[in-house]
């Protein structure tokens, strides 16, 4: 039986370079970056080389980029690291309705703290618009937090447009009142540009497991004067911000993954870009009542979400699997709820289309021939599932 895995944008597999990149590092160069002998020297190096290659991709200074332990460490820093400077006297925060739970739980935690979260409605191609941000900005804003490229519907934001304003913002308030931003860049990292100048980002969070990187890996970039509080303390690594002795193999790999990423992420956009519109096309011609979730353009080269509709998408992803296609409902983190997708749900469409949505994120590997067997076996699947379902949406 075939294997396809079409869900790229839960997890990625090592690719051959970051593997090799990283064995020196488990039994030759394994000293704690701590220790002052020959050993410990030789792997603070190592960490001092890999953090001016990730600077360099992000156009920052090698300060700025603080080594964590994934995406989700690192938003939660951002967030609680910047709001712990107003815990006395709380606040005003914007975010997205479609953000990632790694930004979405700690908001609605602050809430509970007496912070002010303010859920910015995208429209109904998963786009949030700049006026509608620019309404909600308030005197005690000190934080917007907007994903670059959504992890369920690849919908790609104006996030230099964004940033642009709060710059603009800035320019009339003090530095007590300073609004900083924040963006889960986490998808974005293989298909778009990472410029924090360009961006005009404060605050900007990867993750090594999105990239052919090793899991467990991941960055905060934190521009300079970011008044950040840690969430770990102990042996005061990464410059106080982030204790704890580093994963040397895993910032080694993590920095390879990025630097293949970031050097391949034009030919590899066009070449996905044309097998996810072939995709799309081939699902909409052969399986009736269906919908593209997020926008038809402004989207990440890999992403097909799509609601089927009098189906329930567990169901289908069962069925896929079966016949060896691995792909999504939604979030790979959200996978053991029940409830439907809080990002099909903010596009303003019935519980029918988020129960019956698919995710398929293309990758390396993936060929025309896969994607061909993909559009052979889904309209099955979907007839079968249909044929005993005992509801019929009306569209």
């Amino acid at each position: 039986m075939r294997k396809i895995y079409l869900d790229h944008a839960a997890t990625t597999y090592l690719i051959p370079e970051v593997t090799r990149a990283m064995e020196p590092y488990y039994d030759k160069i394994y000293g704690n970056p701590s220790s002052i002998h020959e050993a410990g020297r030789k792997a603070k190096y190592a960490i001092y080389q890999a953090r001016k290659k990730v600077a360099q991709i992000l156009n920052c200074q090698p300060r700025e980029v603080i080594f964590t332990g994934s995406g989700t460490e690192s938003c939660n820093l951002a967030i609680f690291g910047i709001a712990e400077n107003f815990s006395e006297k709380g606040g005003h925060i914007i975010i997205s309705q479609i953000e990632h739970s790694a930004v979405l739980k700690p908001c609605r935690k602050l809430e509970k703290k007496g912070f002010k979260v303010t859920y910015l409605s995208p429209d109904r191609d998963g786009i949030i618009k700049i006026s509608d941000l620019e309404k909600e900005i308030r005197p005690e804003t000190f934080l917007v937090s907007i994903m670059y490229a959504n992890n369920e519907i690849g919908t790609i934001q104006p996030i230099a447009e964004i940033g642009k304003l709060i710059k603009n913002l800035n320019a009339d308030r003090s530095s007590q009142s300073k609004i900083y931003f924040h963006t889960d860049a986490c998808q974005a990292a293989g298909f778009l540009n990472l410029s924090v100048n360009q961006l005009e980002a404060d605050l900007l969070t990867l993750n090594g497991s999105k990239i052919y990187g090793p899991k467990g890996t991941g960055i905060l970039y934190a521009k300079q004067g970011i008044p950040l509080k840690p969430l770990i303390l102990g042996g005061g690594q990464e410059e106080g911000q982030r204790a704890g002795t580093e994963n040397l193999a895993g910032i080694i790999g993590f920095t390879r993954a990025l630097e293949i990423a970031q050097k391949n992420r034009k030919k590899e956009s066009v070449r996905l870009t044309k097998l996810r519109d072939y995709l799309i096309s081939g699902i909409e011609k052969k399986i009736p009542k269906i919908a593209l979730n997020g926008h038809h353009q402004k989207r990440l080269p890999n992403n097909v979400n799509v609601s089927i509709l009098d189906i329930e998408g567990e169901a289908a992803l069962l069925w896929l699997d079966k016949y060896g296609i691995s792909a999504s409902t939604g979030s790979a983190c959200d996978s053991q709820s029940l409830e439907p997708s809080h990002v099909i749900l903010a596009l303003r469409k019935p519980y029918e289309y988020a129960h019956g949505s698919l995710r398929f994120s293309l990758g390396k590997k993936t060929t025309k021939k896969d994607i061909d067997y993909t559009l052979k076996v889904l309209p099955r699947i979907v007839k079968r599932l249909r044929d005993i379902s005992p509801i019929t949406v009306k569209i």
